[in-house]
């Protein structure tokens, strides 16, 4: 069955002041969820934006810079692991997309955000379905998001050696369920989550 592609996004909004925002790490069982926001300038264009998860991890750490060089203002923020569990992983997801679009230098007149969820405030704004391939400064948003967070699991990785943290990136691999196991769950571990909680349980 072929994927259906989605039409082109036509954006309401025609100035210069457009942020994209998107978030990381949703659903991994360990490590902060990650949001960035991005507002690019039109007189500096960025070639190669897409879908972070479809670009390699060399392309996107060149993009990366780029991003930071290039746009006209960008912010990342999170929301933390006892944030995930107090909130739910939806609702955290939306707090740090909220922190970094509020923490851009130059507030934008309009933004887009990646999903079928906005968070609760006062931008003139929408939702785009898979914005992350459709719109560049989502896409840019993706990517800050992304190599922010791969590069922090890989330090919380020497922190907490065994799990393998540098290379699932928290997410719930066999390696990792694994680990948890032997392990249990370290501080960065949601306890929220299906298989840590339960584990939690089991060893409580």
């Amino acid at each position: 069955m072929s994927k259906v592609e989605l039409p082109p996004y036509v954006c309401p909004y025609t100035g210069n002041l457009l942020a994209g925002v998107d978030e990381v790490g949703r659903g991994p069982l360990a490590g902060d969820v990650v949001a960035a926001a991005v507002i690019l300038d039109p007189a500096r264009p960025i070639e190669g934006l897409a879908d972070s998860k479809k670009l390699t991890e060399k392309k996107r750490e060149r993009l990366f810079d780029e991003i930071l060089e290039r746009a006209l203002s960008f912010a990342i923020a999170r929301a933390t692991v006892e944030e995930i569990d107090r909130l739910n992983i939806l609702h955290a997801s939306l707090l740090a997309m909220r922190r970094a679009v509020e923490q851009l230098s130059v507030q934008p007149e309009f933004v887009l955000v990646d999903g079928n969820r906005k968070p609760d405030w006062s931008y003139a704004c929408e939702t785009v379905v898979k914005g992350d391939g459709r719109v560049a400064a989502i896409g840019a948003a993706s990517i800050l998001a992304k190599v922010t967070r791969d590069r922090e699991m890989a330090e919380l990785d020497h922190q907490y050696p065994g799990y393998g943290l540098a290379g699932h990136k928290g997410y719930p691999t066999r390696a990792h369920l694994e680990a948890l196991e032997r392990l249990g769950p370290s501080p960065i571990h949601r306890r929220s989550f299906g298989p840590v909680k339960q584990l939690a349980m089991d060893l409580a």
